[in-house]
């Protein structure tokens, strides 16, 4: 596990902000197809199914996994896909802590949470 410090994460921030709002745009049309994914789904248990629109679905999904994935070779934890929230794991007091940011908050890291307290546990740095 890569660990940051808030300097390095600071650092990080403004490209990381564009594979967020990537990740955030993939997922919003996503979801405008669900139910017609659903929809297929069941048809496709009952023996028949498919979508007008699998292609654009499928490429969604390679549209959604790519940036994803370069927050995870970055060492950064994507924890909600709607409201674009990462974690960047960090040492603080001697133990393993995140540092948290979602979509609209700042330029800067000014949270922090331990990990078993979750989004709900966070303080200020």
């Amino acid at each position: 596990m890569k660990l940051f410090t808030v300097e390095e994460a600071n650092s990080l921030l403004p490209s990381v902000k564009a594979i967020v709002k990537a990740i955030q745009r993939s997922h919003r049309r996503l979801i405008s197809l669900e139910k017609a994914a659903r929809h297929a789904a069941e048809g496709a248990e009952l023996g028949g199914g498919g979508m007008t629109d699998g292609m654009h679905y499928a490429q969604l999904l390679v549209d959604l996994s790519l940036p994803t994935g370069q927050l995870e070779a970055l060492g950064i934890q994507l924890k909600d896909y709607r409201q674009g929230l990462i974690d960047f794991p960090s040492m603080r007091d001697g133990r393993v802590v995140l540092l948290c940011w979602k979509a609209d908050e700042g330029d800067q890291l000014e949270w922090w949470h331990d990990i078993e307290a979750g989004f709900a546990g966070r303080q200020p740095l």
